[in-house]
């Protein structure tokens, strides 16, 4: 299951693209989900582990993969950690909702994600506890706790 924590989280890593490019393993390219994801959000192909083919960049490592790819990369291989999805556009939303399918994540947002209008989800926001099935019941649970964070 997806869960949130709006505003600051103490054990949030949010320099994600830093973290990213220390820690991230080229087996993490190889997975049917990663392939997906970046050829979804980057329009980009994977040619290995090591080379990413962009039709802005020509051909790249992974450390040159938007910020946004490489949290979803982070969320989906080291679930035990949070991430600062907030790194993220909404394009990359459908993908943390399938990531929280998969397994159990929890994610830091610092801003108003759109998980879609129409989107069916479950997601727990962890600073009250409660579990929401959609935007209109999410909206006003992530607008209080941003706005009691002092996030703007």
């Amino acid at each position: 299951m997806l869960t949130i924590v709006y505003g600051d989280e103490p054990k949030c890593i949010y320099n994600t693209n830093v973290y990213f490019k220390n820690t991230y393993e080229s087996e993490w390219m190889e997975s049917s989900l990663a392939k997906e994801m970046i050829k979804d959000i980057d329009k980009s192909e994977v040619v290995s582990s090591e080379c990413i083919v962009s039709p802005v960049l020509g051909q790249i490592p992974p450390e040159r993969l938007s910020g946004g790819v490489k949290t979803l990369l982070l969320i989906l291989n080291e679930p035990d950690k949070i991430f600062n999805a907030s790194t993220c556009g909404d394009n990359c939303a459908k993908w943390i909702l399938e990531i929280g399918k998969r397994i159990d994540v929890t994610i830091n947002l610092r801003h108003m994600m759109s998980f879609g209008k129409d989107t069916q989800f479950d997601i727990e926001v962890q600073n009250g506890g409660k579990i929401v099935h959609s935007m209109r019941e999410l909206l006003p649970l992530a607008s209080k706790y941003l706005n009691e964070a002092g996030v703007r």
